[in-house]
């Protein structure tokens, strides 16, 4: 599906990962926003309350280089890695899932970050609707949409074939039990396909669970995070 068929932006421009000095985990920073830095990982102890954060130089090194990476792209180390890295074969499944649902998706990197974000306010994430809140703002080029999805998604200012798309993924989140063939015939109606509509499912599946677990431990967003995109 072409961003034609999704809806584009007002302006009709798509960025790229150039643009944005994109992370491969989707977060992004410039120097214009937060100044040069020395790239250095920390593992900030207020990443998450209810559970401890490890010393970085106590980690497995895999799990060191990836940090690393993150921190070297991002210019500061986002605390979702500080919070999972208490457990590290944990880590490593998330952010490889996380990883492959982004890098690999069918869908359009801003339907990827609303779905996101829209999911995360119906369940009330801090983390993620201010991180995702922050790629929303980047991607779809709208400094107003992420706060309009939190607040309430049908009144957002998208096309109807992405309100079908958010329609669906809010189903599966609060009524899975109610989710039938229905669903998918309808998204399929609305210019999706196949691999589309896998990837609705998979992305809002897996931001539940990265809801949940952030709730659950107390995960606290980055400040950078809150003035990216504005």
């Amino acid at each position: 599906m072409t961003d034609d068929e999704h809806g584009e932006t007002d302006d009709g421009h798509e960025q790229t990962d150039d643009e944005h000095g994109e992370t491969d985990n989707g977060h992004e920073q410039t120097d214009d926003e937060h100044g040069e830095s020395d790239s250095r990982p920390t593992l900030r102890e207020s990443a998450q309350g209810r559970f401890p954060v490890p010393e970085y130089e106590s980690l497995p090194a895999d799990i060191q280089e990836r940090i690393a990476e993150e921190t070297a792209r991002a210019g500061f180390t986002p605390n979702v890695f500080a919070a999972l890295a208490y457990r590290p074969a944990q880590f490593r499944a998330f952010v490889d899932y996380h990883d492959a649902l982004v890098e690999e998706t069918a869908l359009d990197r801003a339907e990827v970050e609303m779905i996101v974000v829209t999911v995360s306010g119906r369940n009330h994430c801090y983390y993620c609707n201010v991180a995702h809140g922050a790629l929303v703002r980047i991607y779809a080029d709208d400094p107003e949409l992420a706060d309009q999805l939190v607040a309430n998604y049908r009144q957002a200012d998208v096309s109807d074939e992405r309100l079908v798309m958010l329609d669906v993924a809010v189903k599966l989140t609060e009524r899975p039990d109610e989710v039938t063939g229905a669903d998918l015939d309808r998204l399929a109606e609305a210019g999706y396909s196949r691999d589309e509509i896998w990837d609705i499912g998979a992305i809002t599946a897996f931001f539940n669970l990265s809801n949940r677990m952030a709730t659950f431990a107390d995960w606290r967003p980055n400040e950078e995070f809150h003035t990216m995109g504005r």
